[in-house]
C-alpha cells in the first residue's frame, strides 16, 4: 500500500460520483472485445499462467528491459492505448472487470504483472531484484517500447499509481493522461524517514515487519495469509470470496515475489540502497516534480490510507487539467468499483 502526504485513518463519505456514474451508465458491462497483439506470445504453459480465469484471453509474454513481462491485452490492436497497473498485495485481476469495459469502447488495454508477480520473470539470474520506484518506472517504459506504444493513458493504484505518477512527471510525452488513485505517491526517501502519527504507523505494521529477518521468513511462509489480512483491512466493505482471492494469490508464487516485496518496503524506509544506475532519476524524483498531464485522482471512501480533505493534500502536485473523485470503495478501487474506474479513464481521455 501507499502513503500519501498527510495520511490519516478517517473514513470518507461518498463525493463527486455523479460524473463517474453518468459515464459508467454509458459503458454498461458488455463482453470482452479482446484482440491479440502481434508483439506478444502466450505464456509457455497453463502452469506458467497463474490466475488467468476471468480474462477472455491468455497471459502473454514479451521481453522488455530486464524482464520477460506477463500481461493480458484486450481491445483492437489499433485502439487508443491504456495501461492498467496493479499494486500490492494484488495483481492484474484488479482490472478483470475494467478491462472488457474499456475494450468495448475501442481502447487497446494492456494489464501487466509488475516485477515479482505472476508470470513476469527476470531475464538474467544476476540482475539485482531491485524494487525501488525508478526500477518499476523503467520497466513500464521498456514494456511500452516493446509493445510499440508511444503514448498511453496510464491508470493505477498503490504501487501502480506511483509508477504511473513517475512516468507522467518525468516522461510526460509518454503519458496522454493519468488516473492516480490516492493521489501523488512519488517517494522522497529522506522525507519518508520522518514518523507519522501513531495510528498511521500502526496501520503500516507489515512495513516494519518486513524490515526484520522474521518478517522475511513470515512473508515466505505465510504470503497468502498475510495478503488476505491486508485485503480485509484495506477494504472493509469489500466482501470478496475465496475464488477471487485465490486467483490473485497465485501471482504471489513468483520466485522473486518475496525479494521484490521486501526490497520495496525496505528501500522506502531507507534501509537498503538503490542501484547507482537509478541515482539520477531518484534525485529528480526527490524534488517532488509537479505532474502536468491531464489527471483524475481517485480516493476510496473506505480506504484507511486515504488522506483527508477530498484530494486537497496533494492537489498542488497536479498542474494540468484536473478532477478528483471519491468512490465507494476501499483500497483496491478498480476491482471494487470497476464501472466508475473505467468511466474515469474515458473521462480523462476527453480532457
Amino acid at each position: 500500500m501507499e502513503m500519501p502526504e498527510g495520511i490519516t485513518h478517517s473514513r470518507r463519505k461518498f463525493l463527486g460520483a455523479a460524473a463517474a456514474t453518468a459515464v459508467a451508465a454509458q459503458l454498461g458491462m458488455p463482453g470482452d472485445a479482446q484482440a491479440q497483439s502481434e508483439t506478444g506470445t502466450p505464456a509457455a504453459s497453463p502452469a506458467a499462467s497463474p490466475g488467468t480465469s476471468g480474462f477472455s484471453g491468455p497471459v502473454k509474454q514479451i521481453n522488455a528491459g530486464d524482464l520477460s513481462v506477463g500481461y493480458v491485452e484486450a481491445g483492437p490492436a489499433n485502439g487508443r492505448p491504456v495501461v492498467l497497473l496493479h499494486g500490492w498485495p494484488y495483481d492484474i485481476h484488479s482490472y478483470v472487470a475494467v478491462t472488457p469495459l474499456l475494450a468495448a469502447k475501442g481502447y487497446r488495454v494492456v494489464v501487466p504483472y509488475l516485477r515479482g508477480h505472476g508470470t513476469t520473470r527476470f531475464l538474467l539470474d544476476e540482475t539485482p531484484r531491485n524494487a525501488q520506484q525508478s526500477a518499476f518506472a523503467l520497466d513500464l517504459i521498456a514494456l511500452m517500447d516493446a509493445l510499440r506504444i508511444d503514448r498511453a493513458i496510464l491508470a493505477g493504484y498503490d504501487w501502480g499509481s506511483r509508477t504511473a505518477d513517475i512516468i507522467a512527471a518525468l516522461w510526460p510525452e509518454r503519458c496522454k493522461a493519468l488516473i492516480s488513485t490516492t493521489g501523488y505517491l512519488i517517494v522522497n526517501v529522506e522525507a519518508n524517514k520522518m514518523p507519522t502519527p501513531p495510528k498511521s504507523e500502526w496501520a503500516w505494521w507489515y512495513q516494519y515487519y518486513f524490515a526484520t529477518d522474521r518478517g522475511v521468513l513470515g512473508l515466505e511462509k505465510y504470503r497468502r495469509d498475510l495478503a488476505r489480512l491486508v485485503w480485509k483491512f484495506n477494504s472493509p466493505t469489500w466482501n470478496f470470496d475465496e475464488a477471487t482471492f485465490d486467483r490473485t494469490a497465485a501471482a504471489f508464487d513468483n520466485p522473486d515475489y518475496v525479494k521484490i516485496v521486501i526490497d520495496n518496503y525496505r528501500w522506502r524506509l531507507g534501509l537498503t540502497k538503490g542501484e547507482p544506475r537509478y541515482n539520477a532519476l531518484e534525485e529528480r524524483l526527490a524534488t517532488a516534480p509537479v505532474i502536468k498531464v491531464p489527471t483524475i485522482t481517485i480516493d476510496g471512501a473506505h480506504d484507511p490510507f486515504t488522506p483527508p480533505g477530498n484530494g486537497s493534500a496533494y492537489r498542488k502536485k497536479f498542474a494540468g487539467k484536473y478532477a478528483h473523485k471519491t468512490l465507494e470503495a476501499g483500497h483496491n478501487v478498480p476491482q471494487e468499483a470497476p464501472k466508475a474506474f473505467a468511466a474515469a479513464v474515458v473521462e480523462v481521455d476527453g480532457f
